[in-house]
């Protein structure tokens, strides 16, 4: 049974019992996405869409259908038919029909669907095609939650084995500069070529990132250097880096200095994600329960255990996955100990994002994902 403090009934429960007293009827509750992000306008018809998480703001997204003679493919650069994205509202985006444009005496309820530039058509979860049939009336505004785009089921390329000689240091180059160039001295002074020194062996991408990399030879394995990383000798280096050889070693580098950052996360996660710096006195006994635009979202009380561990940044992390299709759900998270009888104070969080927080037995608190705590 679930277990709420005095406080959380006072403070939450028993004014939310007030609020719905003054409703009519259930229609007269509206979440905040619920709510049109776009104004309506009297002689034209609003359709909205919350989309995939997946979907970047760069990527364009259309309406095609019977109404306006288009396919898949054809509709893409139409822009009469792209929607357009709406900042306020994360991931939202809407577009204005007229139905006099429609063509062939067609109209919504003939069928149609959402495209996306990249990611082809819309899809269910399960991967289905979508037909919406759905024909709304002039002066208004209706919402559609796009559940995946086509993309999403399509294998994984298959790319070729990188094989590298002796480790590796992989380097994601935020420096600007036009070229990049790697100079080693220590146990042996221009280790790989003299100054400027070695050039990038190659690029890799792991996890969406791209590296640059240099392989270290086997025959160097053990040695200890100073790398010095530069603009080709072009004028500009960056301050020695120590390093073994004896691992590799993520690194990133700007215009002024180098940071190693770990390995990067093998994990593939469903949608957005909670991790959790667990420092409670409950141990591995952890549940995630959220109440708000959907009530017992993930489970009911006491909630969703977590999906995993990850360790990022040298923090071994719990993680919940929140799922693709709760993009954009305005959540409560209350952390338990699965049950037993502990809680901490409701977190607000909206589904838009990747969050870090740190739990004590006394409550929780935002940081960043190498455990920094970040201002409010």
């Amino acid at each position: 049974m679930k277990k709420l403090n005095i406080f959380y009934l006072l403070t939450v429960l028993l004014p939310l019992l007030g609020i719905l007293g003054s409703c009519s009827n259930e229609d007269d509750i509206v979440f905040d996405r619920e709510k049109p992000a776009f104004e309506i306008k009297a002689d034209r018809i609003l359709l909205e869409t919350l989309l995939p998480s997946k979907t970047k703001s760069d990527e364009d997204v259309y309406i095609v259908g019977q109404f306006n003679g288009l396919n898949d493919s054809t509709v893409i650069g139409h822009d009469e038919w792209k929607l357009n994205l709406k900042d306020t509202v994360f991931g939202k985006r809407g577009i204005y029909l007229d139905p006099t444009t429609f063509v062939n005496g067609k109209t919504l309820a003939d069928g149609y669907h959402f495209v996306s530039s990249t990611q082809r058509n819309e899809v269910t979860a399960l991967g289905d095609t979508v037909t919406r049939t759905q024909s709304p009336s002039l002066g208004t505004s209706t919402t559609f939650i796009i559940s995946k785009w086509a993309a999403y089921f399509d294998p994984e390329p298959v790319n070729p084995t990188i094989t590298h000689d002796g480790y590796v240091v992989y380097v994601d180059d935020q420096s600007g500069w036009d070229g990049l160039a790697l100079y080693m001295w220590g146990d042996t002074n221009d280790l790989n070529g003299g100054w400027p020194g070695m050039k990038p062996t190659g690029t890799q991408t792991i996890n969406g990132t791209t590296y640059k990399y240099f392989d270290m030879g086997e025959a160097n394995t053990g040695l200890k250097e100073n790398l010095i990383f530069n603009n080709n000798g072009g004028g500009s280096q960056l301050s020695d880096f120590a390093y073994t050889i004896d691992h590799d070693v993520y690194l990133r580098i700007t215009s002024t200095g180098v940071e190693e950052i770990g390995e990067p996360s093998k994990v593939t996660h469903d949608g957005f994600t909670v991790y959790v710096d667990n420092k409670t006195s409950w141990g591995d006994a952890l549940s995630l329960y959220m109440w708000g635009d959907t009530n017992d979202l993930n489970g009911g009380w006491p909630g969703m255990n977590p999906t995993g561990t990850e360790t990022l940044n040298g923090i071994k992390w719990t993680y919940f996955d929140m799922g693709d299709a709760n993009t954009g759900l305005n959540e409560n998270l209350i952390f338990n100990n699965n049950g037993g009888g502990s809680q901490l104070s409701d977190f607000a969080f909206t589904l838009n994002r990747n969050i870090y927080l740190r739990i004590t037995d006394s409550g929780v608190t935002e940081v960043d994902a190498e455990g920094n705590e970040i201002s409010k």
